[in-house]
C-alpha cells in the first residue's frame, strides 16, 4: 500500500458519515465530483473497495467499516491530545470575531462551518465593537464597512437590514419600548431607540440577547437586525428601519486568507450567509 494522505481519509470519513457524496461534499465545501474522485483515489491507493454504491447512496462494506473504526480511534486520540496540549497539536485554531447576532447565526449552523473531520478548531469572540484584524487579533471578522487597511482583504456578505419587532400575537402598548442601556449602545441600531423613542423606553438591558428576550416576553417594542428577528418564532415584524441598513464584509488578513484552513472557513461562511440572504437582508418568506 502506498502512503495515503490524511486528506483522503477526511473525505472517506465525510462520505461514511453522510452516507453519500452530496452531503459529504457540502460538509467539505467541494463538489460531488471531487468527492467521488477522492474516494476512488483512496480505494485505488489502498487496493480496496470500501463502499457499496447504489442509487440510494454509499454504504460501507466490511472493509470500509473496519477502516472507519480505525480512523475514529485515531481521530479520538488526536482530539484528546489537542485538548491536553492545545497549540502543540496539528489542529489549528481559527479565531472569528463578530457581533452577537452574526455569531448566533453561525453557531446555529456550526455544522456547516466546522465539522468533526476538520483539522482545525473555531474560537468565537463576540463583540459589538469593530472587529480588529490589522495586527492578527483575529483570523476572520465581520464588519459593516469594507476594510481600508492595506494588509486586509474582504469578501462581500449580504447587506444587513433592521426592523421594529414585538412579541408575536401579543397586545403590546406602542408607548413601551425596550433598549440597550445608553452607555452600552455602541451600534447605530442600539442607539436608534434613544434617538427616536427615548421617552417611551420602559426597560433597558446591558446585553442585546437580554433585550431580545424582553421583546419576546411582550415587555415592549424594540429594534433588532432581521437576522435575529426573522428567525425568532416569538417575534413579529412591525416595520423595517431602512436608514439603519448597511453593507457587511467578511474580513481577513491578506496573507493568511490563502491558508487551507482559513480558506475553507471563508468559503463556508460566505456560502452560509448567501444561502440565507433573504433573512439577513430583511426578506419575507
Amino acid at each position: 500500500m502506498k502512503d495515503i494522505s490524511w486528506d483522503l481519509y477526511q473525505h472517506f470519513l465525510a462520505v461514511a458519515r453522510h452516507g453519500g457524496l452530496a452531503g459529504a461534499a457540502e460538509a467539505m465545501s467541494v463538489s460531488s465530483a471531487t468527492m467521488g474522485r477522492k474516494i476512488l483515489e483512496l480505494e485505488t491507493l489502498a487496493g480496496e473497495v470500501y463502499f457499496l454504491r447504489s442509487q440510494a447512496g454509499y454504504e460501507l462494506n466490511a472493509r470500509g467499516q473496519a477502516l472507519l473504526t480505525a480512523l475514529l480511534e485515531m481521530e479520538g486520540a488526536a482530539r484528546k491530545v489537542a485538548a491536553t496540549h492545545g497549540a502543540s497539536t496539528s489542529f489549528s485554531r481559527i479565531r472569528i470575531t463578530a457581533g452577537t447576532w452574526n455569531t448566533l447565526f453561525m453557531t446555529d449552523h456550526i455544522g456547516l462551518i466546522c465539522t468533526e473531520t476538520d483539522p482545525f478548531l473555531i474560537d468565537f469572540n463576540v463583540t459589538e465593537e469593530r472587529a480588529r484584524l490589522a495586527h492578527r487579533e483575529a483570523d476572520l471578522g465581520i464588519r459593516a464597512v469594507q476594510p481600508d487597511e492595506p494588509n486586509l482583504a474582504a469578501q462581500k456578505l449580504p447587506d444587513v437590514c433592521y426592523g421594529i419587532y414585538r412579541a408575536r400575537n401579543a397586545r403590546v402598548p406602542e408607548s413601551r419600548w425596550v433598549a440597550i442601556s445608553e452607555e452600552q449602545a455602541v451600534s447605530a441600531y442600539l442607539r436608534w431607540p434613544h434617538h427616536n423613542r427615548k421617552a417611551s423606553i420602559a426597560l433597558t438591558a446591558s446585553r442585546p440577547t437580554t433585550m431580545r428576550d424582553l421583546i419576546v416576553s411582550g415587555a415592549g417594542y424594540g429594534v433588532l437586525p432581521c437576522i435575529c428577528g426573522e428567525r425568532e418564532a416569538g417575534l413579529e415584524s412591525v416595520d423595517l428601519v431602512p436608514e439603519l441598513g448597511h453593507e457587511q464584509w467578511l474580513v481577513m488578513n491578506q496573507d493568511d486568507r490563502h491558508r487551507p484552513d482559513i480558506r475553507t472557513v471563508i468559503t463556508r461562511i460566505v456560502k452560509l450567509f448567501k444561502r440565507h440572504a433573504d433573512i439577513v437582508s430583511g426578506g419575507r418568506g
